[in-house]
């Protein structure tokens, strides 16, 4: 018999969304001067491992979650002083857009770089001080119901299983969370999150979700090369128009800077690889400049949910609700999904409380969050923004771009049409004899560097001997029609390099390094036959990431 611990809430991961979700809680309790369990289950190693973004952040949920952030220490030190957008003509040559020209949504005054796991270490300390239990180490499982259908609640993974299923001499069982809601804040393609959407059909009415895949580096810089507060975002080269995405450069203080690259998961040449093309664009001159001479001291690589209001999915269902970027809130148009994920938690927390703190007998689906959230600032925002990203899709860089700048700074997001994308990113790729095989350089180690010395610098870590966390529907796709069709793209779309073709007595072998694994879930969506699946491995498991 496994062990059961009861919550008012149970909260599944401690990124922005169900942290904010974790803290309105409990303030609402406080000020009705009532009670409420809230526990919050994480599966890195502590709050912040596994957050990753650029990250410019805009406070508007933070202001309100609490408005005396800065003198309660919030790690928001640098605010951004100077934009800068280009668009990349060649590997040397760029252009520089006039302020006048880039879409109002994408200009960042106001707005604070930061490390957004620190900021989530900070909102974790802050939701303790409230009363929340915060269980991190731990991985959500497998989603618990009543015979009725209704959620219950979640699981946490047993430990110690060896890699035949066996349960090995270290062996933990886990324990199940029961929780009169569940809130489900996983992040990018949610592992339960997927399985809900799934099975409630929640997504019947939305167009098919889209996402990137983001790069991320952090880098010590010539203190004489830092501009702290300067914020660089550009688009083009080394992307071409099979393929589109964005770049970003941020000066943070004490002579850092973080480097990236978003490449939309709609690319369609089965020879490109993402990590390859992030480590080119750093050799440009817009780039190069201030790396030149610096010292890369962290990597790491997350898929982006940015398929905006036209693919969000209902986020309720009966006994729990979506959030934040497991359910896709983050708004495309300004490059930002931190103060949404946010606003988000907290429509929910306040929808959760009135039932909780005034009828907690009649818990079950929270009928009142979609009017809560049609209501908020937050559905108002994704509403402007819905045409950005279809546009790109649609249209490419160039025109795109024209119909964004007429939509939001002439229509303020509200022009009489709406755009769709319905065709599934897995669903992009050519077939490989139609494309260009691309060559890559070697990297110089100086600038770009290869995928093993880059996960090293992420600190991932699996313990041995368990089960393998990327499981194969049908083991023979990868060496039957996805390599004779698309030369098996998983070798390349991963950046971790999990996925591999080996020689093995003089024939091809798929083998998967599962230990590599940097949690970013582009394998279960880029895979062209949604072949692969991410569930989640033992607990602790994957990157460690330091100020990311």
């Amino acid at each position: 018999m496994r062990d059961v611990i009861e919550f008012d809430v149970v909260i599944v991961g401690s990124g922005p969304a169900g942290l904010a979700t974790a803290c309105r809680l409990m303030q609402l309790a406080s000020n009705a001067d009532k009670e409420l369990s809230v526990c919050v289950v994480e599966k890195g190693s502590e709050v912040g491992a596994h957050i990753l973004s650029g990250a410019v952040i805009e406070t508007r949920a933070l202001d309100e979650l609490f408005p005396d952030w800065q003198a309660m220490g919030a790690p928001l030190n640098t605010a951004v002083t100077e934009d800068e957008i280009y668009l990349l003509n060649s590997a040397q040559e760029a252009r520089k857009i006039p302020g006048f020209l880039v879409p109002k949504t994408m200009h960042n005054d106001g707005n604070y770089i930061v490390s957004l796991g620190n900021l989530c270490r900070w909102l974790g300390e802050q939701a303790e001080a409230l009363g929340v239990s915060i269980f991190p180490g731990f991985t959500a499982a497998e989603v618990l119901f009543y015979d009725d259908g209704c959620v219950k609640g979640v699981a946490t993974g047993d430990m110690g299983i060896d890699a035949d299923g066996k349960r090995g001499p270290n062996f933990t069982e886990g324990i199940d969370l029961y929780g009169k809601y569940t809130v489900f804040a996983e992040g990018c393609r949610g592992h339960l999150g997927k399985q809900l959407i799934d099975q409630f059909q929640l997504d019947a009415n939305a167009d098919n979700q889209h996402y990137g895949l983001g790069f991320k580096e952090l880098w010590d810089i010539n203190p004489e090369l830092s501009k702290p507060g300067l914020v660089i975002h550009g688009s083009g080269w080394p992307l071409d128009y099979d393929s589109s995405g964005g770049f970003f450069l941020y000066h943070l203080e004490n002579n850092q800077a973080v480097v990236g690259l978003i490449v939309d998961l709609n690319y369609r040449n089965p020879w490109l690889s993402p990590f390859d093309e992030f480590q080119r664009l750093k050799h440009h001159p817009v780039l190069s400049q201030y790396l030149v001479g610096g010292k890369r001291v962290s990597y790491g690589a997350r898929a982006i949910t940015k398929g905006g209001l036209n693919s969000l999915p209902g986020m309720v269902f009966p006994g729990g609700v979506l959030v934040g970027c497991n359910a896709g809130t983050l708004n495309f148009s300004k490059i930002k999904g931190t103060h949404t994920a946010m606003k988000s938690g907290m429509i929910a927390a306040e929808a959760m409380a009135e039932v909780l703190l005034n009828n907690p007998s009649e818990t079950r689906e929270l009928v009142d969050y979609t009017s809560k959230l049609k209501a908020s600032w937050l559905y108002d925002e994704l509403y402007r923004s819905r045409n950005f990203g279809a546009a790109l899709h649609k249209f490419g860089t160039l025109a795109g771009g024209a119909f964004n700048w007429v939509d939001q700074n002439l229509f303020a997001g509200k022009i009489p049409i709406t755009l769709h994308d319905r065709q599934p990113d897995h669903a992009c790729l050519k077939p490989a004899v139609e494309c260009e095989k691309l060559q890559y350089p070697k990297p110089d180690n100086r600038l770009s560097f290869d995928k093993l010395s880059s996960v090293f610098l992420s600190n991932t870590n699996h313990a041995e001997n368990q089960p393998c966390h990327l499981q194969l529907a049908d083991p023979a796709i990868p060496l039957g029609s996805n390599f004779s069709l698309y030369a098996e793209p998983a070798q390349r779309f991963c950046p971790a390099g999990v996925y591999e073709i080996i020689e093995e007595a003089n024939s091809p072998v798929f083998q998967i390094n599962a230990q590599n694994c940097i949690h970013c879930k582009t394998c279960d969506i880029k895979d062209p036959a949604q072949n692969i699946t991410w569930v989640t491995p033992e607990g602790s498991g994957g990157p460690n990431y330091p100020n990311m």
